[in-house]
């Protein structure tokens, strides 16, 4: 594995302290607060831990921000093992106070009814540029004082379909889409569907809020705009691979109270694999001071 993958890999393998109780380091991935797809993929993996089977649902609350300069704390509580789905509930302890909560429920795949809405039509991945491409064609635009964090590569390898200019957005349809994968493969002495599953989750969170954004023309660079991610779900439906081309089509359906609700859904080789949901603040400080 390349460097960045392997960043991502060890980002993602928690250390144990005591059952139930797991400690992840922490990044500076998008500025001075955690990263929520950090906390999501960390949440999932120290859950995973205690489980025996792959996860089929997580849903999440972001209650603080997080400090990147602090490692965060895992704590699993085991509500039920079942015959057919185990419950964890996952709190994130940073500085003694709970910042994040979530509930994650396993089960194993079973043979049943099956059903999904048509592929959409995209090209595939190799027909569009890497966002890291896209971004030295936005020099010009960058501050001197944003120029590093903007322009520092993603742990994830990002292909944008319908790319925007977070420095002039304008009003665009509420739709963003993206291809989406690991550098590298995973190493084979690591590769288990627990660590996918947590990949998944954490890229599942890169641009997904800033989707409610584009009919407005705003982006998260927009001054004086506060944006965070309030809530997270996600839905595995079938085995993934988190090293392989993933297409995640995004849709916004509503803002309004100064948040943003945005669906998601994740499609390899065809199927749907993966179902988000996320509510985000997209709160303009003038129009509160007012």
């Amino acid at each position: 594995m390349n460097a960045l993958t392997q960043e991502l890999v060890e980002l993602l393998s928690l250390e144990k302290l005591e059952e139930n109780i797991y400690r992840g380091i922490s990044r500076n991935l998008v500025g001075k607060r955690v990263f929520g797809g950090q906390v999501l993929g960390q949440a999932l993996r120290a859950a995973s831990y205690t489980a025996d089977r792959p996860a089929h649902s997580m849903h999440a609350y972001f209650l603080f921000g997080g400090d990147v300069n602090a490692p965060i704390i895992y704590k699993v509580d085991r509500l039920r093992d079942g015959r057919s789905f185990v419950s964890r509930q996952v709190s994130a302890i940073q500085h003694g106070r709970t910042i994040f909560t979530a509930m994650v429920s396993f089960a194993n795949p079973e043979e049943a009814l099956e059903f999904q809405p048509p592929h959409p039509e995209y090209p595939a991945p190799e027909a569009f540029k890497p966002e890291q491409e896209l971004k030295q064609g936005l020099l010009h635009f960058i501050p001197d004082n944003v120029r590093a964090s903007f322009m520092r590569e993603r742990l994830i390898e990002i292909r944008p379909i319908n790319p925007a200019n977070p420095f002039q957005p304008q009003p665009e349809t509420p739709y963003y889409a993206h291809y989406v994968r690991t550098h590298d493969p995973i190493a084979a002495n690591v590769d288990d569907i627990g660590l996918h599953q947590a990949i998944v989750a954490f890229y599942s969170d890169f641009i997904f809020m800033t989707t409610s954004l584009r009919p407005h023309g705003l982006s998260y660079l927009t001054p004086n705009l506060q944006c965070a991610s309030l809530d997270h779900a996600i839905y595995f439906h079938r085995p993934l691979r988190a090293d392989e081309w993933m297409l995640y089509d995004m849709e916004a359906t509503v803002t309004n109270s100064s948040r943003g609700l945005n669906f998601g859904r994740m499609w390899q080789n065809g199927q749907l694999v993966c179902s988000t949901v996320q509510e985000g603040l997209i709160r303009l400080r003038e129009i509160e001071n007012q």
